[in-house]
């Protein structure tokens, strides 16, 4: 082969994308090819592991992988940002993910992938473990116990044994970084709960600077979480109907609200069936509209004017419980808003959206690269969401990490059935998304365990 050809192994190295506890039960391992593992807590700390390895990728051809592919299209965009000596970054199209369903025996990838659903890992036909156990060191690759490390809460390899033992871990990066947080003793021998004062561990989240717009290395950082409302609703109404949600995630999230750009009319029933607390009681005059709060919408009827009347007007019919599916106008302007947002006032880790908000949330997921570096997700979660019939939600499986509420069947849900919200979880590709079903209505639950289902998604980007 010609000397500097992708296929000229002296210059290939392998860049796995993943946090480290990810790669503790599965990589790739390809003859005569050098893999770097850059041991991350989170994936916001790879930019500076560049950074401070990039001798190691100039000239080089550079392949990356990760999970579903999504991490490896940003971080190959920020070494390409680099210039010359780094231009020849590839990645593994559709991660680990689709390599296993292509080759089911593993072909060069060992051990599990780690996976952010229930499932937690997926293996191949290949049964070898590549784990370790922290404390001991056996050959152990399962984290359903959920075992995390006292200081930085990422998650580590505990048998059952040593879980018996001791309930107290210090992962290997803090135990490298001891200093960072005083004198930490060694693991070995399976002493930790004989050498450790629980009284005296702290909590510390050791998140590093990528940027000015995150906190400093070791500032604890929230996750920032975009809400979007449904229709004919607005940021301050959707806001106290989250208090619950947004009062038990205070800890690791931040949930910022806005107002969608389609402002609609006032309308009222013409009966006394009519639900808007501002609607004219019958006989008297209707309240001036600067005495109610205007209401708004991410998507509108092909009929709508854009022109938001001064005065009420009579709504055309009773209500409708599947309007929702003749509303597919002004997507280009609530996209073109969102984009605004995302710059005045991101970043955002991902978005929560519920109904229409979810649907809206659905169709930038949808749109995968052509957002990229615009509007970039690192996962959403779609609250009684459906699918709207536009050309921009595409025929490809949606590849973005996925969380999705809605009423079990029979739900007393009267507006988005539980079919209708199952079949968007279904648009999104197998080992992305997560499915919470609840016996309510159209509402976000808030109690266990749902609600301890929603934090250990959340947690897994932290």
């Amino acid at each position: 082969m010609k000397n500097g050809s992708p296929t000229d192994d002296k210059q290939l190295v392998l860049l796995d994308a993943r946090n480290l506890y990810e790669t503790r039960i599965g990589k790739f391992h390809a003859p005569s090819v050098e893999t770097l593992d850059p041991g991350i807590r989170q994936y916001s700390d790879l930019p500076s592991w560049i950074d401070d390895n990039s001798e190691l990728l100039r000239g080089k051809h550079v392949l990356m992988y990760c999970t579903g592919g999504i991490r490896c299209e940003m971080a190959s965009a920020y070494i390409r940002s680099k210039g010359a000596g780094f231009e020849n970054v590839f990645q593994l199209y559709g991660g680990i993910q689709r390599y296993l369903e292509q080759f089911p025996d593993g072909g060069f990838f060992r051990g599990k992938n780690f996976v952010f659903d229930h499932r937690i890992s997926v293996g191949s036909s290949d049964t070898s473990i590549m784990g370790a156990c922290l404390i001991c060191g056996s050959s152990y690759d399962n984290y359903s116990s959920r075992c995390r490390c006292t200081h930085c809460r990422i998650l580590v390899l505990v048998c059952d044994s040593c879980q018996i033992k001791s309930d107290a871990y210090v992962c290997e990066l803090c135990q490298k970084h001891r200093m960072d947080f005083g004198s930490i003793p060694s693991v070995e021998d399976g002493e930790l709960a004989t050498v450790l004062d629980k009284n005296d561990l702290k909590t510390v989240c050791s998140d590093s600077k990528i940027s000015s717009q995150l906190p400093s290395r070791n500032a604890p950082r929230k996750l920032r979480i975009l809400c979007l409302h449904g229709f004919r609703q607005n940021a301050s109404s959707f806001k106290g109907r989250s208090a619950s949600l947004a009062k038990k995630l205070k800890s690791i999230a931040e949930l910022v609200f806005i107002d969608a750009p389609h402002e609609l009319p006032f309308i009222y029933q013409s009966c006394t069936e009519a639900k808007n607390s501002c609607a004219p009681p019958s006989g008297q005059h209707a309240p001036p509209p600067e005495n109610c709060k205007r209401k708004y919408a991410w998507s509108v009827a092909s009929d709508f004017g854009g022109k938001v009347e001064a005065d009420w007007k009579i709504a055309n019919q009773p209500f409708d419980p599947l309007q929702y599916q003749g509303q597919t106008d002004g997507f280009d302007v609530s996209l073109a808003y969102l984009k605004k947002m995302f710059s005045e006032q991101g970043p955002f880790d991902g978005i929560l959206g519920f109904s229409q908000g979810a649907a809206m949330a659905a169709l930038l997921c949808a749109q995968g690269d052509k957002l990229k570096g615009e509007i970039d997700l690192r996962f959403v979660i779609l609250c009684s969401g459906f699918a709207l019939p536009l050309a921009d939600f595409g025929q490809k499986p949606i590849n973005c990490p996925s969380l999705h509420i809605f009423g079990s069947d029979p739900g007393k849900d009267r507006q988005i059935t539980s079919h209708t919200s199952r079949y968007l979880a279904s648009r999104f590709e197998d080992g992305c998304s997560v499915i919470i079903e609840h016996e309510f209505g159209h509402i976000i639950p808030t109690r266990s365990p749902y609600m301890d289902n929603i934090k250990d998604f959340l947690r897994r980007f932290l």
